[in-house]
């Protein structure tokens, strides 16, 4: 009996669970802002640390005004170079982004889960 008991208690946490991660599934929308807001900072820290080793430490203050300038086309273009796929418990957002040379093209995995979003993965491609 008390091992049905868990059993029921462990379903009914389980399902709990699975509802607030559904209910808490962030919307797109909130990934925009997310992505412009980090993705900004991300590209400050590695493309531009990126352009400093390959092109020498004048350039990266450079690298940040461009970054800070173009901030607002950013939005549009994740927007445009973004897939999203809907897991209903959680979503996975993948975006390959393209740079003018020297700099290098990115992949960028981001997860968004329970309200929040955690990007995993930035690659250099």
């Amino acid at each position: 009996m008390t091992r049905l008991r868990n059993t029921s208690i462990f379903g009914i946490v389980a399902i709990a669970l699975g509802a607030i991660a559904i209910f808490t599934n962030p919307q797109e929308e909130n990934y925009q802002k997310y992505a412009n807001i980090t993705l900004k900072t991300q590209l400050k820290d590695k493309v531009c640390t990126q352009v400093t080793e390959e092109l020498g430490a004048l350039l990266e203050s450079q690298c940040h005004i461009i970054v800070d300038t173009a901030s607002p086309y950013l939005a549009e273009v994740i927007d445009r170079q973004t897939t999203k796929q809907n897991f209903l418990l959680f979503s996975i957002y993948q975006a390959d982004l393209s740079f003018p040379s020297p700099l290098s093209d990115y992949h960028i995995e981001t997860i968004g889960i329970l309200g929040n979003f955690y990007t995993y993965q930035v690659k250099k491609l």
